[in-house]
């Protein structure tokens, strides 16, 4: 049933096309900005596909997914809508015009505003599609009404709390969960197509693939931006450098900064740039300035080995340690489903996974977690060292109260 590893479908247009475009990127303005790529993927032959761009800060890039699945009784379902650019709407109405039209477009997030951005633009390119969104949604620096912020009027719908109670609930169940941090919410909607036993998350859990995601390589220049050992070096474009590109970016994009990352001032930057001999010691790049040790490709390894699923480390730092019981209730609920391969809004996708395998992600919650669902290797615990800054972040943000405290594990 499942179609895993199959190629993407490119766009055979030429760079800088007006089909990339996409109009309100300075709502928040991450990169690629206006113009953003999008490649279509089929998960599950003829049921489920993938749309893949990327975006990012600082040239760490990652991939954003929205999935869509078709309806048994005709039509399709959208999970974490992307960008509407026109490439991306054309590659959605050719699965339209094959298995009917858009009817659901979920939001499955609060606090993710690189998924909420897209939700108003995107429905109105379907306008006879229902959209429900999580519950407990709120704006910055004001709450508004979600009609204010551009979701059509009488067509959204806050998810119930039992899918029973929404007209695609007879294929699929979902699980909410919602972490109360004080001024604001984080929420999550686990959905679960029961059909093709696929799990969609957003940002719960996530895979860290060794090679770059096809999205990324279609520009390479962040990769090699990454790979460099200084910021005047040359870098050739291999598929050795796009790798080392991506496994920086990887401890970027999780970690912020991990214990491999060695910072320096500007004056530093400044004052070394004019010393003689080492280049190799000044990979100063941009406006934060930085050098790799050479632990970072132990420290990449020693994350992506921390089993084929994993919480993202700032959701184990500042998120999910405030409600450890609400979120394990929801990592059990969650695994109490029947599937057989997730699909996360970010990293790899479709990763092959049990529900154990879900659960036990979330370990880092429990004082005792269950020994014996994976290899001890597989459970470990994220090295503290690369936590160490998060960590810092954490107590800083509760100090300030944007962030209630952690809460003891359970």
């Amino acid at each position: 049933m499942t179609a895993q590893g199959t190629r993407p479908e490119p766009s055979s247009m030429e760079p800088n096309s007006n089909e990339w475009s996409w109009s309100f990127w300075f709502l928040v303005p991450l990169y690629p900005y206006g113009k953003r790529r999008t490649l279509r993927h089929e998960v599950v032959k003829d049921t489920i596909w993938t749309f893949e761009q990327i975006q990012g800060i600082f040239y760490v890039v990652v991939p954003i997914r929205m999935t869509v699945v078709r309806l048994e009784t005709g039509g399709l379902l959208v999970y974490a809508p992307i960008a509407p650019t026109p490439e991306c709407i054309q590659l959605l109405n050719e699965l339209v015009a094959q298995h009917g039209e858009v009817k659901y477009i979920i939001l499955p997030t609060v606090s993710g505003l690189e998924h909420k951005v897209f939700v108003g633009p995107f429905a109105r390119f379907f306008p006879n599609a229902q959209v429900f969104v999580a519950p407990k949604q709120w704006s910055f620096p004001i709450n508004l009404p979600l009609s204010w912020l551009g979701f059509p009027r009488r067509r959204t719908f806050v998810l119930p709390d039992d899918s029973r109670n929404v007209p695609f609930g007879d294929e699929f169940d979902y699980a909410i969960l919602t972490v109360d941090l004080g001024r604001r919410w984080f929420g999550e909607v686990a959905l679960l197509h029961k059909r093709s036993r696929t799990l969609l998350v957003t940002d719960s859990v996530i895979s860290v693939p060794d090679h770059p995601p096809a999205i990324v390589q279609l520009d390479p220049y962040p990769l090699l931006f990454h790979a460099k050992e200084n910021a005047a070096d040359l870098i050739q474009d291999t598929p050795a450098n796009r790798c080392k590109g991506w496994h920086r970016i990887c401890l970027f994009a999780l970690y912020f900064q991990p214990e491999a990352l060695e910072t320096v001032t500007l004056g530093e930057a400044f004052q070394e740039s004019f010393k003689a001999p080492d280049r190799s010691k000044k990979a100063y790049l941009g406006l934060f300035p930085f050098r790799w040790k050479p632990s970072w490709e132990a420290a990449f390894r020693q994350m992506s080995r921390q089993g084929q699923l994993l919480v993202a480390p700032i959701l184990q730092a500042l998120i999910l340690n405030r409600a450890p019981k609400e979120a394990i209730a929801w990592a059990n609920r969650v695994a109490s489903w029947d599937f057989q391969q997730i699909i996360p809004c970010h990293f790899d996708a479709p990763v092959t996974a049990t529900p154990s395998q879900f659960r036990q992600a979330f370990a880092f919650l429990e004082k005792q977690p269950l020994k014996g669902r994976l290899l001890e290797s597989e459970s470990a615990s994220l090295p503290k060292e690369d936590v160490a800054f998060l960590n810092e972040l954490s107590q800083t943000l509760t100090k300030v109260r944007v962030v209630p405290p952690a809460q003891d594990k359970i």
